[in-house]
């Protein structure tokens, strides 16, 4: 499925046009029916937001269109630097996911 597909049926269960998408968006009229198999990574970010979705949704690497806890801890800690400033590393990426996992299960 395309991602122009996607984003139509994403429309479609909202009850509006893909046009009504693009003009909430600010896009010219036609914008979104060129995505077939790419689109500009800003204006990608900008619909799944839109919709509630994720991009990887859109570009059909996943199944689910919401995002899942985990996809929110992996966004949070790629968003995440160290004390120096720099990405934190894969070392410190896992033990702080762990973490919050953890406190995520226990405090059930």
């Amino acid at each position: 499925m395309s991602i122009y597909q996607r984003i139509k049926d994403l429309a479609n269960n909202k009850n509006i046009t893909v046009r009504d998408v693009e003009r909430v968006l600010g896009y010219a009229n036609g914008t979104l029916r060129k995505w077939d198999s790419n689109a500009n990574s800003q204006r990608l970010i900008e619909v799944a937001d839109y919709f509630g979705v994720t991009t990887d949704y859109l570009l059909g690497r996943t199944k689910s269109p919401v995002k899942t806890l985990d996809d929110e801890i992996n966004e949070a800690l790629d968003r995440s630097v160290g004390t120096s400033g720099e990405p934190i590393t894969d070392n410190d990426r896992a033990i702080i996911k762990g973490m919050i996992e953890a406190y995520i299960k226990n405090k059930g």
